[in-house]
């Protein structure tokens, strides 16, 4: 059966080609999610780090799916929407009794503390939902080949380091990261006795149609869009961070990877491995220069009551966006994003 064929089959709602919806925190919620797969797209609900509120959340999506006229065609009677999760965060049990409770048609897994942790999620994730499909998102080609001998993913979803908010420190573009993913994965599981290899779904940069339809060429059976869905009207998002995602250009230059804004937000449970991508702005200048670092948490502090002013090259709220954040110029609806990559893609291939 061919990627295309499983996809379809694992859900059924689904158009090609297939646009993902990263499961941002705080951002990517039930209005998102339910928007994607409305659309033909797998939305995803970011859980992040704390799931004490996941279940309203998805509480609010079975709502909204059930308000549809036309009901999406799951399988199994699986949710048609995913969570995502960021391991190393989560609580485990927390995190399994919606699962179970819901039956997502996916959940994806991101920075967990180990591959033996990672293996606990996926075994407690198939045993309580044995329908729900394990996505890993993985940033290297030791990551994705631990990942496919330890948990056997039904999906990798590989990044590059263009991607806005986290992702490894050291990594590569998803031009050179995906083919080297998959050859090596392909090469792998030939040397255990063969198999399936997992669906390959490309992140990282990936905004509009000629960087969806160059992950394609590159052997994505589908793409993820997470800096491009900041700029939608189903965003849980304050206007002043959207406006500053409409208003950046030259992406390479005026966004940084680097743990400053970890450290001022003070979300700081992230590895050493890790880091995050956002625009740059006088928290980072003031970082970087020298400045004490309680003093500059002291000074974000005060900023964060200026609300929609705080965000801004001169300001200092966080505004996390990838590399192609200067190709987003204006805020649509999920389903025109949604529409106008897919066509997109079938249109630059096309050519």
């Amino acid at each position: 059966m061919s990627s295309l064929q499983r996809l379809q089959s694992l859900y059924p709602w689904i158009k090609t080609p297939l646009v993902v919806g990263a499961p941002m925190r705080l951002i990517a919620l039930a209005d998102m999610a339910v928007e994607l797969s409305k659309a033909g797209g797998i939305g995803f609900i970011g859980a992040g780090t704390d799931v004490s509120d996941l279940e309203s959340h998805v509480q609010k999506a079975q709502l909204l799916l059930q308000a549809l006229p036309t009901p999406l065609a799951s399988r199994s009677k699986t949710l048609p929407i995913g969570l995502g999760f960021i391991n190393w965060g989560a609580s485990l049990p927390d995190s399994i009794d919606i699962i179970k409770k819901y039956s997502p048609a996916a959940v994806w897994f991101f920075a967990p503390t180990s591959t033996t942790s990672l293996l606990e999620w996926t075994r407690s994730t198939r045993a309580a939902s044995p329908d729900t499909q394990v996505w890993v998102q993985v940033g290297s080609v030791k990551e994705a080949l631990d990942t496919v001998k330890t948990v056997t993913p039904d999906v990798l979803v590989v990044q590059g380091t263009d991607a806005g908010g986290h992702g490894l420190v050291r990594g590569a573009s998803l031009i050179t990261l995906l083919p080297e993913v998959q050859d090596a994965v392909r090469a792998a599981i030939v040397e255990q006795g063969g198999g399936e290899p997992p669906i390959f779904i490309a992140a990282g940069g990936i905004v509009e149609k000629r960087g969806a339809a160059a992950a394609h060429v590159l052997g994505a059976d589908g793409v993820v869009l997470g800096t491009r869905l900041l700029a939608s009207h189903e965003a849980n998002i304050a206007r002043g961070y959207q406006q500053e995602i409409i208003r950046a250009s030259d992406g390479g230059q005026s966004t940084v990877r680097t743990k400053v804004y970890d450290n001022l937000r003070r979300t700081t449970g992230w590895a050493e491995t890790h880091n995050a991508r956002g625009v740059i702005n006088r928290s980072y200048h003031d970082a970087i220069s020298g400045m004490d670092e309680e003093r500059n948490k002291q000074l974000y502090d005060e900023e964060t009551k200026k609300g929609d002013a705080g965000w801004g090259t001169h300001a200092r709220m966080t505004t996390y966006a990838g590399s192609g954040v200067g190709l987003v110029k204006e805020v649509k609806s999920v389903e025109d994003i949604v529409r106008e990559i897919r066509e997109g893609v079938e249109e630059v291939l096309g050519r």
